[in-house]
């Protein structure tokens, strides 16, 4: 399995990257996924069946693997909970290849809010324990709910059980600190992982490669949050 290199610009709730992308393991991740190629057609294993095209939207918790990316491809992942999934496909729909205008088209999207403030205090106390244990009994009674209340909200109104949003909050708030200059170690202890291993784990999990191949070859470029 080949290494990713190339750029990665990384936001609060998207990321892009910009580069050659080697093969990946079957996998499915909370983020909406697009690849475009301006060369030869990127080739994506769907469930299992394989499709060829230059501009690929795989949606979130799409069972996937990339087979085939030759030469440069622009790929962005965006977090379903904070865009509007018709303006966002609009906007990948006629997206240029240009991790600049593309950047620039998913800031200026307006952000959805949870419609639920009690999905909005829930939300606002996982962020607050992802360095440590997060409960979901607390998050549960942070928003005055009972935990099958709340995973039902969860589910409706973010499209994603507490478990696998807490996992991919932890996801990105260690690929910050990686980012920032921490060890991929501390990167997992700050953001809750037991350790290294479990970060990678994840990593893997979610997006078919490891932290260290994915990380070690991209040259970052923090966004303003």
């Amino acid at each position: 399995m080949n290494e990713w290199s190339g750029q990665l610009w990384l936001g609060r709730d998207y990321g892009l990257i910009l580069g050659e992308t080697g093969r990946t393991a079957p996998h499915a991740h909370y983020a909406h996924q697009f690849i475009l190629s301006s060369g030869s057609p990127v080739t994506v294993s769907l469930d299992g069946h394989l499709q060829t095209a230059y501009r690929l939207f795989i949606p979130s918790r799409q069972p996937h693997a990339i087979v085939h990316a030759p030469g440069t491809v622009l790929m962005a992942y965006v977090e379903p909970g904070a865009f509007d999934l018709d303006s966002l496909q609009k906007t990948l729909e006629t997206a240029e290849f240009s991790p600049e205008r593309l950047e620039q088209s998913l800031r200026q999207l307006p952000r959805r809010q949870a419609d639920d403030e009690r999905v909005q205090r829930a939300l606002h106390t996982l962020d607050q324990q992802l360095n440590g244990k997060v409960s979901a009994q607390a998050l549960a009674e942070a928003a005055h709910l009972s935990l099958s209340q709340l995973e039902r909200l969860f589910v409706s109104q973010l499209g994603v059980p507490v478990r696998r949003l807490v996992m991919w909050r932890r996801l990105r708030l260690a690929l910050d600190l990686a980012l920032n200059g921490h060890t991929l170690t501390q990167a997992a202890h700050g953001a809750g992982f037991a350790d290294s291993a479990h970060f990678s784990r994840t990593m893997k999990q979610l997006f078919g490669v490891t932290a260290g191949a994915s990380l070690r070859h991209l040259r970052v470029h923090l966004l303003p949050l």
